[in-house]
This record gives structure tokens, C-alpha cells and sequence, in this order.
């Protein structure tokens, strides 16, 4: 009897100091892995040069699987965009990232964001600044997005749906303006609801000749710089019956 609990003693001390020991190295989750060589290859590698430390710190921790469909989430951290439904696309991690190192922002700062998709760049800020409005013009992705941000404590966004053309006039004006569907003009809501100083990035331009733009309005006044040739879905609603841009 008495090795009979010898035994038993035995087996519950090795059963509890192999359940309580941590996970190897090797038995990491694969998406931490693959978001971790995402920052590593894609972001921060030489002809890419991603330097802000805080975007760099926020890549490497929000689940990007998470905001994708669930048959795409073992190719969430690969180098390109993603179908999300309706006619839409995540972007890849790269121009998630660049644009939001354009922008720098600080923590004490409101941004808008004008084209939601499944809420991906909306959680990128939010841990980088104190309040995030975004707007999305399809209803059925709006809510997605919403219920990811919710589901996932991103607790600072505010998601609309709506036509993003005209802003969110209620919350003007915004300290950065962060565009992720293309006009082929600038709006002009959206530059009027942007603080003096502040900065706006917005790719620009019809779906085969875009032109990704930094603004930062002076003197109640844009400077605009292209920066970087881009693809991005077209801007729809209020923008589509704007009379075309002089070309």
C-alpha cells in the first residue's frame, strides 16, 4: 500500500512540474512568430526602413490574423494585401506601417480615419494615440469591424458607417487624417476638419496611376509631397459625383 502512494505521490509532482513548465521557444503560437519575422523582413529590413520604435512595438503585437477571414489567417503577416469581403482588402503589413510613420503620432491625439475595413489600421493607432474615429461606407464591414475592435479591448475607437467623404464633422478637427480609399481629388470636408499643423496621408489618383500624398496644412494652406506609388480600392459615394480633376 504504502508504494502504492509512493507512486501516486510521484506522478502528481511530475504531472505538475511538466503541466506549469512554459512552452519552449519552438512551441510559440505561429502567429506570434510570423508577426514577429513580419517586423523583422518587412518592416524594419533594409528598402523598407520602418524606424519609429512605438509603430514598430504596435506591429508586434496587434493579431493581424484577427481582422482577416478566417481562410486567409495563415497568410495574415505575408507581404501583400488580403481580401476581407465585399469587394475590399486589408493592406499589407508595409503600407499599414508606412503610413502610419508619416503620420507620427503622439498619445495625447485624435485621428480620423476615412475607410474602416476590418478595423486593422483603426487598432494600429488606437495604441498610439488617445481617440480614433473611422468611418466605413459598407455597412456589413463596419459592423465587422466594430465587433473585431470590441471583441479585442481596442476601447479608444469610435466606428461609423457612413460616406467618408464628408468626415465626422462632430469630432473636427483632427490632429492627423489617415485615408485608406482613393479619390481622385482631395476632398475638401476632410482637409477643413484638419487642425492647423496637422497632417493628412491619402492615396490619390485613378485605380492604375495612384500616387500616395503627405499634406500638412500651414497657414490654413496644403503642402502636398507624393511620397510612394500605391494601389488602393477607389473612394465611393459623395466623391463620385465630384466633376473630375484637370488633368
Amino acid at each position: 500500500m504504502r508504494l502504492l502512494w509512493l507512486f501516486l505521490l510521484f506522478f502528481m509532482v511530475w504531472f505538475s512540474a511538466d503541466y506549469m513548465r512554459p512552452p519552449s521557444s519552438d512551441g510559440r503560437d505561429e502567429h506570434e512568430k510570423a508577426r514577429q519575422e513580419m517586423v523583422v523582413h518587412q518592416l524594419s529590413a533594409p528598402g523598407r526602413d520602418i524606424r519609429n520604435e512605438r509603430v514598430l512595438l504596435v506591429m508586434r503585437t496587434v493579431p493581424r490574423h484577427l481582422f482577416v477571414p478566417q481562410e486567409h489567417q495563415t497568410k495574415a503577416y505575408s507581404d501583400h494585401p488580403l481580401p476581407i469581403g465585399y469587394g475590399q482588402t486589408i493592406s499589407q503589413p508595409f503600407i499599414v506601417a508606412y503610413m502610419t510613420e508619416q503620420l507620427d503620432p503622439k498619445p495625447g491625439e485624435t485621428i480620423l480615419e476615412i475607410g474602416t475595413g476590418s478595423g486593422y489600421q483603426a487598432a494600429v493607432l488606437s495604441r498610439l494615440v488617445k481617440k480614433v474615429y473611422t468611418i466605413e461606407i459598407v455597412d456589413p464591414l463596419a459592423k465587422i469591424a466594430g465587433q473585431n475592435l470590441k471583441s479585442l479591448s481596442y476601447d479608444n475607437v469610435e466606428v461609423k458607417s457612413g460616406d467618408g467623404y464628408q468626415g465626422w464633422p462632430e469630432h473636427a478637427p483632427f490632429d492627423s487624417i489617415i485615408v485608406t480609399c482613393a479619390p481622385e481629388q482631395i476632398p475638401k470636408p476632410l482637409t477643413e476638419q484638419l487642425k492647423e499643423g496637422g497632417k493628412m496621408i491619402i492615396p490619390v489618383g485613378p485605380l492604375n496611376d495612384q500616387s500616395l500624398f503627405l499634406l500638412v496644412k500651414k497657414n490654413n494652406a496644403l503642402e502636398k509631397k507624393a511620397i510612394l506609388p500605391v494601389r488602393f480600392v477607389p473612394m465611393t459615394g459623395a466623391i463620385k459625383k465630384e466633376p473630375p480633376p484637370l488633368r
